[in-house]
């Protein structure tokens, strides 16, 4: 049921024969007939004259009213019928405007057990609390912990009207006990946490997998999907978090703006089905959004800003995590800030997944149609950094990088130890070492991105550019444009690799040599622009090989310029 704002109730129907009635109140046409209703300072449309069986109604008053009336005199004249008749249409006004101050009322009374009508599509009103209605203030200064705990204990769903409610120990949530929980506000609100550890902590039982088969009945109607919306979390504590969840089914956070905290949002031991979407993490001296040596399989990370976090944007550490969509995000300068700080901080990147230690890997993941930028002034920095051996000594990727903006970084795409990776779409700038360097991998598709030198964005210039492969099998390389590399030994190099094929692309303006293989073995190149800067041809190459075997390399004879 849903509830219109009351002023639309705020109304007064008048007739046009209502003693004292104002021209504002009246019929246009006073000898029509009818009445107005005024809502505000404006008149709705006249509403008809009494119908046929509307008059009938009023000769029926009439007739009663003559009964009651009729000690008074006056008999049955057409004067007096015409009086009775005009008093049935008082009451009939009467209780209209009765009618309509009881459902303001009505409506007042419910919004302010409710919320406001922004509430979620589908809640029933008994579900919905006010959080101050359990005592907490919102002004700041009073500690509002107990109040929004007595608040989840008692409703399944809590809402925050405009306010900043403090809070000085973690929430915990366990949902075996709470049922389903949603915090939610209208983005008016602000949860300030002073103390150490996550503002909210989700506690589950579930230990399944996805498949619906394995989650038991409690978890479906306890604990699936806990929610948190619309809020802002601003971290007023060294070792404040954001949100942290652990055993969760189906969580969902959306529309959050967290800021200031250590992480984020910690996902840790186990986990299922997350969606994080259309939220700020933001100014964070952590990690952004962070899996802990998690189990997880699917979670989609949509529409989010993330941003000047130092310790990554998006990290998986260890654990044993599959199916990890990023799409559509915005995703910069998640390193330290400080130039100082930032050279010695230890390496990290805007995504980071790093498998070292896993005791089950992580895989299957795509990264599409992002933004994802800066710096290169940090320590080894890396827009997207993939490091697939685990602790068993197992490789792993089933990786798609695709139609994604990389600029700003040492290296933009970083892969170690891969395999399966598909590298497609990408518009690549700036990257200081190299645009993309992999080492030890397998099975890379890189196929049509362009790397480019933009004159335009004049801190290029100290950017090298380029492709690395170092120790790669494998591989396959078509549709790359590649351009005004510098000071490497070539726009794209291949040291110690074998099998790789290189075909239809176009490599330009670059330093040295168009391509180089270095102690390669097996590889095919063929069917590539190769073509140097203009007017600078001393030394250059089209394609340079040093100590390669069994490489089959076609050039036309006027690609060495």
């Amino acid at each position: 049921m849903s509830y219109r704002s009351s002023s639309t109730l705020r109304g007064i129907l008048v007739s046009r024969d209502a003693p004292g009635a104002t021209p504002a109140l009246s019929p246009r046409n006073r000898s029509s007939g009818g009445y107005w209703l005024r809502v505000g300072s404006r008149s709705a449309p006249e509403l008809p004259p009494p119908t046929n069986s509307c008059a009938s109604f009023f000769d029926r008053v009439a007739a009663s009213n003559q009964t009651r009336l009729g000690s008074r005199g006056g008999g049955d004249s057409p004067e007096r019928r015409k009086e009775l008749r005009r008093l049935g249409r008082y009451s009939l006004v009467a209780a209209l405007v009765l009618s309509l101050a009881l459902c303001e009322a009505v409506t007042r009374a419910l919004e302010n057990v409710a919320g406001p009508a922004s509430k979620p599509e589908g809640s029933s009103v008994a579900d919905w609390r006010d959080v101050r209605s359990f005592g907490a203030r919102g002004d700041g200064q009073t500690d509002d912990t107990e109040a929004i705990i007595r608040a989840i204990a008692a409703a399944r769903s809590v809402y925050f009207p405009a306010g900043t409610y403090r809070v000085t120990r973690p929430i915990e949530i366990v949902l075996s006990e709470t049922g389903p929980v949603a915090l939610w506000g209208d983005g008016t609100a602000r949860i300030e946490m002073a103390g150490a550890g996550p503002a909210f902590r989700f506690i589950g039982s579930h230990t399944g997998t996805a498949a619906p088969r394995t989650v038991k009945p409690q978890v479906w109607e306890l604990e699936r999907m806990p929610s948190v919306s619309g809020l802002e979390i601003l971290g007023r504590h060294p070792e404040a978090c954001g949100i942290e969840a652990t055993l969760t089914m189906q969580l969902v956070l959306r529309g959050l703006n967290i800021r200031e905290t250590l992480h984020a949002v910690r996902l840790y031991v186990r986990n299922r089905n997350v969606i994080i979407s259309d939220c700020h993490i933001y100014q964070n001296r952590g990690v952004g959004i962070f899996l802990d040596d998690c189990n997880l399989h699917q979670i989609n990370i949509t529409g989010c800003h993330i941003s000047y976090n130092e310790a990554g944007g998006i990290v998986v550490r260890a654990g044993d995590v599959r199916n990890i969509q990023v799409t559509g995000c915005d995703i910069e300068g998640n390193m330290p800030l400080d130039p100082v700080v930032a050279q010695k901080a230890p390496p990290t990147a805007n995504i980071l997944i790093d498998n070292t230690g896993a005791a089950g890997g992580t895989a299957e993941i795509a990264i599409t149609g992002c933004t994802i930028q800066h710096t290169h002034q940090a320590n080894d920095s890396a827009n997207i950094r993939y490091i697939g051996r685990d602790g068993k000594n197992r490789v792993w990727g089933h990786v798609v990088i695709a139609n994604n903006v990389l600029s700003d970084a040492q290296f933009n795409i970083d892969l170690l130890q891969a395999r399966g990776v598909s590298i497609v779409g990408n518009t690549f700038w700036h990257g200081v070492q190299y645009n993309l360097r992999a080492v030890d991998c397998s099975h890379l598709v890189i196929g049509p991105n362009v790397l480019d030198r933009n004159l335009e964005y004049e801190a290029q210039a100290d950017a090298a550019e380029g492709v690395l492969l170092r120790s790669c099998t494998d591989c396959t390389i078509a549709g790359l444009h590649i351009s005004g590399t510098r000071r490497n030994p070539a726009g794209l190099v291949l040291q110690q690799s074998r099998r790789i094929h290189i075909s239809g692309s176009t490599v330009l303006d670059c330093e040295n040599a168009g391509i180089m293989l270095d102690q390669c073995t097996d590889c095919y190149l063929h069917g590539c622009l190769l073509r140097p800067k203009d007017g600078d041809t001393t030394g250059w190459v089209p394609v340079r090989e040093i100590e390669g075997q069994n490489n089959q390399i076609e050039l036309r004879p006027q690609s060495g310029g």
